[in-house]
């Protein structure tokens, strides 16, 4: 049987190797909208990585369309710059494109030097907190010759495809959700007038554009929006597209605003490509399907089960810009898998910095992180097999010196493996294997069950030495934290330790929200049991979702601080929070645990002294570093590096990327 990722496709006149595309994100990488070295260098590391077409973007179609990071498609003298992306991943192998969007009401005044961002009526924006500016006829129909010129522009620059943004509550989108357009002229009220600015644009765009040149337009299967569009007119939009001159629709999902998750790690691989299905159904383009497909096995499903004819693999090509070509030649389980984190892209983004990756710290720096080889191989020692360790020992690998691993358990990974404990989390236990097996691959000799001290580093003498030892929990100087019925989250994760009906977790950052969410799900129904039950009507939805959501357990969160969760990345944050609000976990916030007994806690808030019950104690607050090695490195003289929990504790994401440069730094 032929592998449906590797099939030829067209689209339009367009002929593209295989079935994997590389959709629009952006990466923040651009200065005053110009095409950058570094976006320069990332793109095209991506198309010898195998993909099949890799669009670029979004591209901005007037100054204010976007922020200075993004790509700049709006000026001529935008296009020397655009040519050379456009070149960069031509000469890789992959065809070219690029996507053209309008951020409309999500376009923060901050970028438009204090103007008022434009929308089709004056709705306010939960992701800005601004108000935008109707915009006036004329002002729509000069955006739309914008968008006619950009594609221009784009076209002789040399790129091979164009695709129109319609999607996600930018301009388009907006003119079409009934929740963002309230106007009374023929761009508003009937879904026929709120269609009409994005089929303009792909009108005109494609009338400038020429017949055979393709062009595709990624719009939401769903909006994810109370009071918004919806899948039916979604759909209704979509076929209205194709006939406006459409050569493929790529289909994502929500607004920025929408409170559905859409890509974190909590999100199941693939779960959105039925709305890619039921499009697909209803027009005779190619229709390509995104959100969370970082592996073979899921993008092969979806193709062969004719959800899609092309999947669009974003965050798992910053991962693994190999993943293609892996895929292709029978090594995929050398591929890194996006765990679906969001801490190097869309975090980045909002903290105004350029998209890197915790699975893969090469991702934003590809000109300085190279893959030359040492002059003169070293003996290396990594004491630690978490994240930091795991990263070090391949880096230092790649480099071509002779890397031995020693980790005290039996099982590589460290916190990797308590990261992936809680409900949805699971791809960061597939990040630990990952890492796993690229040690093998770089012939790294890891030695398990090992505990390194001062005799076993005045035997080996080696050249360079990491200490990747990670940390250990904090027992905080409460009266009673001794006590039998306290457990550290540590140990509620890995699984060693177990906990009673009534628990109250001491810490409300990362690792309390977490094991919170993990003992709330004990005791509920899974997957395939509500499947089963919803199938055959044994319960009503309502019944289903209580099942779903009410475990066995009462939990209560203490935190001293009025902020839960403070640690979690923008992008994961407001998820975790969700969840903690609808497995009914009760919050005591800006309070102070006085004492543990076996009976429970005895705590202050708001100067009202408080019990509460318990039968387990569980304690999340904090990390401290474990390096009993460095002191006795420097004794003996050998060059020594500290790196993640060990020196500081900090994320899996500054653990990886600390790794990397350390393992990269051996000369």
């Amino acid at each position: 049987m032929s592998d449906p990722l590797f099939e030829s496709l067209r689209i339009g006149g367009l002929e593209i190797a295989n079935r994997i595309a590389m959709p629009a994100m952006h990466m923040n990488m651009c200065r005053n909208f110009q095409v950058s070295d570094r976006l320069v260098d990332f793109y095209r590391e991506r198309s010898l990585g195998g993909a099949g077409l890799i669009c670029v973007g979004y591209a901005t179609v007037d100054e204010y369309s976007g922020s200075p990071g993004n790509i700049g498609c709006h000026h001529d003298e935008q296009i020397p710059g655009l040519a050379r992306l456009a070149v960069a991943i031509r000469d890789g192998g992959a065809r070219a494109a690029i996507q053209l969007n309008h951020a409309g009401r999500y376009n923060p005044s901050f970028f438009l030097g204090g103007r008022q961002a434009v929308a089709p009526s004056a709705v306010p924006s939960r992701l800005t907190r601004e108000t935008p500016r109707e915009m006036e006829l004329a002002e729509i129909a000069a955006t739309i010759e914008r968008f006619a010129e950009a594609a221009e522009r784009a076209q002789k620059a040399g790129f091979e495809l164009v695709e129109i943004l319609a999607g996600t509550g930018y301009l388009i989108s907006s003119f079409l959700s009934p929740l963002t357009n309230r106007r009374r002229d023929e761009y508003g009220g009937s879904l026929e007038n709120r269609m009409r600015f994005g089929l303009e644009v792909v009108g005109l765009v494609k009338q400038r554009l020429g017949h055979d040149y393709p062009l595709v337009v990624r719009v939401n299967g769903n909006d994810f929006m109370e009071g918004g569009i919806g899948r039916e007119d979604l759909q209704a939009f979509a076929v209205a597209l194709v006939a406006a001159g459409a050569d493929g629709l790529c289909i994502n999902v929500g607004w920025h605003e929408a409170v559905v998750p859409q890509i974190v790690t909590k999100v199941p691989r693939g779960v959105y490509a039925y709305l890619a299905r039921e499009i697909r159904e209803k027009v005779a383009v190619p229709v390509i399907a995104s959100h969370r497909i970082n592996d073979p096995a899921t993008a092969r499903h979806l193709l062969r089960e004719g959800f899609c004819d092309m999947v669009a693999i974003g965050r798992g090509l910053i991962a693994d810009p190999l993943f293609p070509k892996k895929a292709r030649t029978g090594r995929e389980e050398l591929i890194v898998h996006c765990v679906g984190c969001g801490q190097g892209c869309f975090d980045n983004i909002f903290k105004m910095k350029a998209v890197e990756c915790l699975c893969n710290p090469r991702a934003g720096h590809e000109s300085e992180d190279t893959a030359e080889k040492t002059a003169a191989a070293k003996d290396v020692l990594v004491v630690g097999g978490g994240a930091a360790g795991m990263y070090a020992a391949v880096a230092a690998a790649e480099r071509g010196h002779r890397v031995v691993l020693h980790e005290k358990s039996m099982r590589l990974g460290g916190q990797l493996r308590l990261a992936g404990a809680p409900p949805g989390r699971g791809e960061f236990l597939v990040l630990a294997d990952d890492l796993e097996r690229q040690l093998a691959e770089q012939g790294v000799r890891v030695v398990l069950n090992s505990t390194v001290d001062k005799d076993l580093l005045e035997q080996q003498q080696p050249d360079a030495l990491i200490l990747a030892t990670g940390g250990e929990p904090i027992v905080p100087p409460i009266p009673g934290a001794d006590s039998s019925s306290v457990v550290q989250a540590w140990d509620i994760l890995a699984g060693r330790r177990q906990a009673g009906r009534r628990v109250i977790v001491i810490g409300g950052g990362a690792v309390g929200v977490e094991t919170a969410l993990l003992l709330a799900e004990e005791g509920t129904l899974s997957g395939d049991e509500l499947k089963f039950l919803l199938v055959n009507g044994a319960e009503s939805p309502d019944s289903l979702y209580r099942l779903a959501t009410q475990g066995v357990r009462e939990i209560c969160l203490v935190e001293m601080t009025d902020k839960l969760g403070a640690n979690f990345g923008k992008t994961t944050r407001w998820g975790m929070l969700q969840d903690v609000e609808r497995y009914g976990i009760k919050q005591r916030m800006v309070a102070q645990v006085l004492e543990i007994s076996e009976q429970g806690v005895r705590l202050e808030q708001d100067g009202q002294i408080e019990e509460i019950a318990a039968d387990t104690v569980v304690l999340a607050v904090g990390t401290r570093s474990c390096n009993p090695l460095a002191q006795v490195a420097g004794d003996l003289g050998i060059p020594c590096q500290v790196i993640g929990d060990a020196g500081s504790p900090g994320t899996v994401f500054e653990a990886s990327h600390q790794g990397r440069q350390a393992g990269r730094a051996i000369q």
